[in-house]
């Protein structure tokens, strides 16, 4: 298979990345299956992909005239078989070894043996998903950042019995639709998360410790590092159940007491505060995310 005998994306989970990743391959020129068995959830991405789109338009990155085009190339099904006619799979459930593996393992029976099955996976081993897809050769990791339709590194991750040819097909994928590419092994976090992960966890424990207010240690590595936004507002765009995911696995997986999730992050998510998506975390959306819904346009 070249690249250009991927005319058909298939997309798994209509959540935010499951969204972002179809409106990048839809603006792209592919096909998107995109699949999830809550209905609802597949309405709210189809809307929530229609914005992203005008607001592509107000950048100028992409023609008014074009936002219907792109909008046609997404269809939304919740009858997974649907993703048997497409040529890539990408995964995009919540952080969750059963899950994915459960998913994987299916796909492999479901998907012809050349379709490559692919997972936008944060930390979870691909080896172990090539092993639940009995076709290891044809798994690989491409794991965006969010928002995907704004970042533009990819990690490719290739397993011990990933093809090279998998890989090569990923990385022209990504090269396709103008985002950069770095490849790594299969190792727990990958890179970006490997480093990541440490830093949030860290800034949760100085909160819980009272070193400083979320607003100041924000500020602090905003200011202080050049970074574009503090750790506790990304924790809250990733999710903090996604964030203490990552973490729980870099532990397990490395056994280095420095991946141990703060306390903080574990009661948090007890309590449903997970940021952005709950309109609560370490600091508070529930104004922002009325006035999305609000603002959000019906699609025509």
């Amino acid at each position: 298979m070249t690249l250009d005998d991927i005319k058909t994306i298939g997309v798994i989970g209509a959540g935010q990345m499951g969204s972002g990743i179809a409106q990048v391959f839809a603006q792209a020129g592919w096909t998107v299956i995109l699949v999830d068995v809550d209905e609802a959830a597949l309405q709210r991405a189809m809307k929530k992909i229609h914005t992203g789109l005008l607001r592509a338009v107000d950048k100028g990155e992409l023609a008014k005239e074009h936002v219907a085009t792109v909008m046609s190339r997404i269809h939304p099904h919740q009858d997974i078989t649907t993703v048997a006619q497409a040529h890539l799979v990408i995964e995009a459930v919540p952080e969750n070894p059963e899950l994915k593996h459960e998913l994987f393992k299916e796909l492999g029976s479901l998907c012809p043996p050349e379709t490559i099955l692919a997972s936008n996976t944060s930390s979870i081993s691909i080896d172990g998903l090539g092993r639940a897809s009995h076709r290891p050769g044809r798994v690989v990791g491409i794991h965006f950042m969010n928002p995907v339709p704004v970042m533009k590194l990819v990690e490719i991750i290739r397993g011990k019995e990933t093809a090279e040819e998998t890989v090569t097909l990923a990385s022209a994928l990504v090269h396709r639709l103008g985002k950069s590419a770095v490849i790594c092994k299969d190792s727990p976090g990958f890179i970006v998360n490997r480093v990541l992960m440490p830093m949030i966890n860290e800034a949760i424990t100085a909160l819980d410790e009272g070193v400083a207010s979320p607003e100041a240690i924000d500020q602090a590595i905003r200011d202080g590092l050049n970074h574009p936004i503090g750790p506790l507002a990304l924790a809250d765009r990733i999710g903090l159940d996604t964030v203490l995911a990552i973490c729980e696995v870099l532990y397990q997986d490395l056994g280095d007491p420095k991946f141990r999730p703060s306390p903080l992050l574990h009661r948090y998510v007890q309590a449903g505060w997970l940021g952005r998506k709950s309109g609560q975390g370490f600091f508070s959306y529930e104004r922002e995310e009325k006035e999305i819904k609000q603002d959000a346009s019906p699609l025509s």
